[in-house]
Formats: C-alpha cells, structure tokens, sequence
C-alpha cells in the first residue's frame, strides 16, 4: 500500500526525532498540532494534499475561536511552517502554503523568579529534610541544589549519570535539547549535596539493574521527572508567603540571579543552553523589573 497525505505527520515526527533529534516533547506536541490541522480539514472536505493558505487561516481561526491561548497559537503555527516547509522540501507539496502565514505575538509573561533570600531558604529546607540520612532526601537535595546551581532542566537533570558528574571541575556534562552537549559549572553548596548523596544515598538506593543514572527512584531505576517535580514543587510550597511555583522557576532563578551578579548574558545563554540569544534575553527584563520594584520601594523620590 503506497503513501498517502494521511501518513505525512506521522513521517515528517519521524524525521524530526531521527534526523533533527527533536525531543520527545516536542515530537509529540507537533503530533498533536498536525493532528487538529488534519481534523479540521477532515472536517471542511480537505486533505493535506490539497492544503492553502486560507485552510491554515481558517483552522488557526477556529482555535482562537475555541479560546486556544496566544502561546498556543504561535507554536501551532510554528509546527505547521515546518511541516510545510518539509513538505515542500521532499516534493510532498508543490508550493508552501504557509509561507504568508502570520504568527499570533505571544503575551509576554514574566518567568516566576525567587528572590536570593527564597532561594537561600529553599535550599535549607533541602537541607533539614535531608538530616535524616533518608537517602531519598539525600537525592531530593542533591537535585534541588543542582537545579539552582547549574540551571539545567528537569530532564537535563534526570538524564545525568554519574559519569557526567566532574567534582574536581565542579562541572555537569549535560544532553540538551536536539542532543547537544554543553558543560555546566556547579558550586560548592551543591558539591556537598552531592558528595553527600554519592556517599550516603545513592549506594542504598542502587540495585544489582540499576543503570549508571546520577539520580535514582525507589525501585533503584533512573528517577523520572514527574517525581522531581513533584519533590521541588513540594519544597517550593514549603516556603510559604503564597510560593506555588513550578520547578522550572529554579532555572529562572539561577539564569536572573547570574545576570544580577554581573554574569554576561552570553555566557548565560552558554549555561542554560539556549539557541538563540533573544530566549536569554527574557531574563535581563525579569532583572531590569526587580530593581525597578526595589527603586520603588526604597527611593524616597520614586
């Protein structure tokens, strides 16, 4: 059986994860983007063969209609574009119809940042926590340390073995999104955490199958994100005065307190393993916003 417009998605995810090393993320959010293009044309008689311009207006349309955030709506167009292009690319389609296509501005939003003190004291909660020689609190430290010192994502995180772990150099061996390699320094707040949890935790947690992860479940396999998650969101409701962020706040903070310390934004979006400068630019209007509060608050002609 030969080929149809109906197996695009399908091949043109298949090439994104095995020729671009797209993240399983963001193969399976452009799954489902090119899925909802496919119902709606379904829906209107069309197929992806066929597929114009005004098809890519109309289904776009209908989202906002249906109440689809702005973020949202840019992203779909996003994937619909390198779909298209793809497409078009391949001899799949014989023109890009979404060439002209105009992609809805996202509201800018603040990224949720913990003051200094915040995150001081979300590290000591870490800590006490971890007194009781639990290893798997040795391990929740260990992880919310990391998280603060380096900046690295959640899944960053996960997929560290112990071999990426260079304690003379303080540094990570990190695999980021599309598989690239970057180093990341870490302090030595985390170091101890660290050395601690290597000593004391993980050697109780491992098993005769464990894998060479850094961080290990219960069950001494790899710890997976969602319990990370669920540990440093606890911990972040931990700190009270109305704090119910998610984990990935903790890279928000590390990327703005560098920036408050002097770092140069180049070589914070070195760190945080962004491709583009304009992603770490984001975290220069979060500092520029905390002291223009600060101003606010203390200058007596503000």
């Amino acid at each position: 059986m030969g080929e149809t417009s109906e197996d695009w998605p399908q091949l043109f995810c298949r090439h994104l994860e095995l020729e671009r090393g797209a993240s399983p993320a963001t193969t399976r959010a452009y799954t489902a983007d090119l899925s909802s293009l496919q119902e709606h044309l379904h829906a209107t008689g069309t197929d992806l063969a066929g597929l114009s311009l005004a098809d890519l207006r109309s289904w776009l349309g209908a989202q906002a209609a249906a109440g689809a955030a702005r973020s949202t709506l840019a992203r779909r167009t996003s994937a619909v574009r390198s779909f298209t292009a793809w497409a078009v690319r391949t001899g799949r389609l014989p023109a890009d119809p979404a060439l002209r296509l105009r992609s809805p501005t996202p509201n800018r939003t603040l990224p949720t940042v913990l003051r200094a003190d915040q995150a001081g004291r979300l590290m000591d909660l870490a800590a006490v926590r971890a007194d009781d020689d639990d290893p798997a609190h040795l391990r929740d430290r260990a992880a919310a340390e990391l998280l603060y010192a380096s900046g690295i994502r959640v899944s960053e995180l996960v997929g560290l073995d112990v071999d990426d772990v260079d304690r003379e150099r303080r540094t990570l061996r990190v695999l980021g999104k599309g598989s690239k390699e970057r180093v990341v320094p870490y302090g030595q707040p985390a170091d101890r955490a660290v050395g601690e949890y290597l000593e004391r935790g993980r050697p109780r947690l491992a098993t005769p199958g464990s894998p060479p992860a850094l961080l290990l479940g219960a069950r001494g396999g790899r710890w997976d994100q969602r319990q990370v998650r669920e540990v440093v969101h606890a911990l972040l409701r931990g700190l009270g005065e109305g704090v119910d962020a998610a984990p990935h706040a903790l890279r928000h903070t590390a990327a703005t307190h560098l920036l408050d310390g002097g770092a140069d934004l180049r070589s914070v979006q070195e760190m945080l393993g962004h491709a583009s400068l304009a992603t770490t630019q984001v975290y220069t209007h979060v500092s520029v916003e905390r002291l223009r509060r600060s101003y606010e608050q203390a200058h007596p002609r503000a």
